[in-house]
């Protein structure tokens, strides 16, 4: 499964990379509605947490909705600016059935593959059933939040705004100022590896799930390793935005829906933390580890490194079946291969092991 943004003769100057506080700020607000989505940075979740006055905390899970289960399209913007009060600006223009359409796609469900309503809930009576109902499966106060936001759009986003000011206030400037020279610096290198090497090149490191699709006839796609299955057109959207995240880890968030211009919000490399791996990978170590043979002799050399020849004696195998089995494990990136003379021993790389069950959470939660 992936979503997919078309960028064939897209200009690649129409492909921006750039730090946004408004992005920064939702992925903080996210991490405090979900903090076990990310155990690096758990510290930060309950000590913030636990400075929030009691109202501005209330007012949080009020709205949480917002952000917690995937995020309003226009929560990140595709012309980010300086300040979140610019970018906070340009969310005011926008038309109150844009606005209340993004909203409604969070607080009516986080599977964005259930509610693309083709008309809008403020024109249209069966938009409006749709919404309502969709909101009630989720709670109450997902449904209060829709019946105000569809009674009285204006006083909602004033709500919405004063609330996003208010963080800004309590936690977010400070860790701002702090965060936004790493974040421009990390933009700047995507960028010009973009200029220098190639498309291809910066996508892989904005992240291993992220890759360039090229095929003869000059079609190039941009391939997001996501559950959504959808396609989006950035040439006829107007481009791409980047934008670097310290706080959204292990997140790749993308704005894909109709008449918005594709955003991906991705996570920062950080020194001490492993690479994420690709869902593929994950799926490929657990197959790997799922055959029976396989697993026992994993945990044979788990315990010390081991010959083919010592192996197939231990089990009652032949050695070409061990070989094939390790030849499994190995492509799988689960073996470490050292020579001693004439004689290859295999020794379970631990660390790759140990990070599986890490891997496949931070994969599933991509």
């Amino acid at each position: 499964m992936s979503m997919t943004i078309d960028i064939t003769a897209l200009p690649e100057d129409r492909l921006r990379f750039t730090p946004s506080p408004l992005g920064e700020l939702v992925a903080m607000l996210h991490l405090l509605a979900e903090p076990g989505h990310h155990p690096t940075l758990h510290g930060w979740a309950t000590a913030t947490a636990g400075m929030l006055k009691p109202e501005l905390a209330d007012r949080l899970i009020e709205a949480d909705f917002l952000w917690r289960y995937s995020r309003a399209d226009f929560l990140l913007p595709a012309s980010p600016a300086a300040t979140l009060a610019e970018e906070l600006d340009a969310v005011d223009r926008l038309d109150d059935e844009r606005y209340v359409a993004a909203a409604l796609l969070t607080s009516c469900g986080s599977a964005r593959l259930s509610y693309r309503p083709a008309a809008s809930p403020l024109t249209d009576q069966g938009a409006r059933d749709r919404a309502r109902e969709l909101a009630a499966a989720r709670g109450p106060r997902q449904a209060a939040f829709t019946e105000r936001l569809l009674a009285d759009p204006a006083a909602v986003r004033a709500l919405v705004r004063r609330l996003l000011e208010d963080c800004d206030q309590a936690f977010f400037a400070e860790a701002w100022r702090q965060l936004v020279p790493g974040l421009a610096a990390d933009a700047r290198h995507k960028a010009d590896l973009l200029a220098r090497r190639g498309l291809a090149e910066a996508l892989a490191a904005v992240s291993s799930a992220v890759t360039l699709d090229e095929d003869g006839s000059g079609r190039r796609r941009i391939v997001v390793d996501k559950l959504q299955d959808n396609t989006v057109s950035a040439t006829e959207a107007g481009g791409v935005t980047f934008i670097p995240t310290v706080f959204g880890r292990p997140h790749l968030v993308v704005v894909h829906s109709r008449g918005w211009q594709p955003v991906l919000q991705y996570p920062v490399a950080e020194a001490g933390l492993a690479e994420p791996v690709s869902l593929a990978l994950v799926q490929q170590r657990l197959e790997a580890l799922a055959h029976p043979v396989r697993l026992r002799l994993a945990r044979t050399i788990a315990r010390g490194p081991q010959t083919t020849g010592e192996l197939a004696a231990a089990w009652n195998l032949t050695a070409p079946e061990v070989s094939r089995h390790l030849a499994v494990l190995r492509k799988a990136g689960l073996l470490t291969v050292r020579r001693r003379g004439r004689y290859v021993l295999y020794s379970l790389d631990l660390a790759s092991s140990a990070r599986l069950g890490a891997d496949l959470v931070e994969a599933v939660l991509r």
